[in-house]
């Protein structure tokens, strides 16, 4: 059986739509092939599966979000197909490595599918991963976050500073445009007002590189 259940905290919430990380799948498959083996044992064959739609998604990197989505939908999903009907098929040990990559890659075969309806998703999480590290590599420096409010605040300062990054922004300067900024606004319940302060605004843009 598998022990983990992935994005079990995002299950809690109605509103969101699970996107399962094929670079799990791919690190699972990994594990389960020995160094020393030739390209016919399934787990290479499960690995090589996983390689195949990475490889796809890299020449698709500059299209479009509707050019992506069209050749997701016709070049990955026969893939996608085609690795999962192959794990429903193989017989392998349960509990091994290589059952636990299969039993895994189909346990959450839905989620796994969710990338194939928005051109904007991606195949993998490392990148949100990698953005969590400011968060968990300081956790004990976050221990004054003994509320939820307290957490919460937490949680949407890294997440401006690290969209921040994303957007190819200086975070300080960012961080002190917004401290100067928004207390002098006559109103934030307005979208607009607060949209002219997000790190993708073009005024943003001009003024915190």
């Amino acid at each position: 059986m598998v022990n983990c259940e992935p994005l079990s905290a995002y299950r809690q919430l109605d509103k969101a739509q699970l996107v399962g990380c094929w670079a799990h799948v791919r690190r699972k498959f990994f594990e389960a092939t020995p160094k020393k083996t030739d390209k016919t044992s399934l787990g290479a064959k499960g690995l090589a599966y996983c390689d195949r739609l990475f490889s796809l998604e890299n020449d698709w990197a500059d299209l479009s979000t509707e050019e992506r989505l069209h050749k997701r939908q016709t070049e990955l999903a026969p893939l996608m197909d085609e690795f999962f009907n192959w794990c429903r098929n193989q017989a392998v040990l349960p509990g091994s490595k290589l059952g636990t990559a299969m039993e895994y890659s189909l346990k959450y075969e839905t989620t796994f599918r969710t990338v194939l309806s928005d051109g904007d998703l991606v195949l993998s999480n490392n990148m949100a991963e990698r953005a969590m590290k400011t968060l968990v590599m300081g956790r004990k420096n976050w221990l004054f976050s003994q509320s939820f409010e307290g957490a919460k605040s937490t949680a949407i300062i890294l997440s401006l500073l690290e969209t921040a990054k994303r957007h190819g922004l200086d975070a300080e300067k960012y961080m002190t445009y917004l401290l100067e900024h928004l207390p002098n606004e006559e109103t934030l319940a307005k979208k607009e007002v607060l949209e002219a302060y997000l790190p993708w605004a073009e005024n943003i843009q001009e003024k915190c590189k």
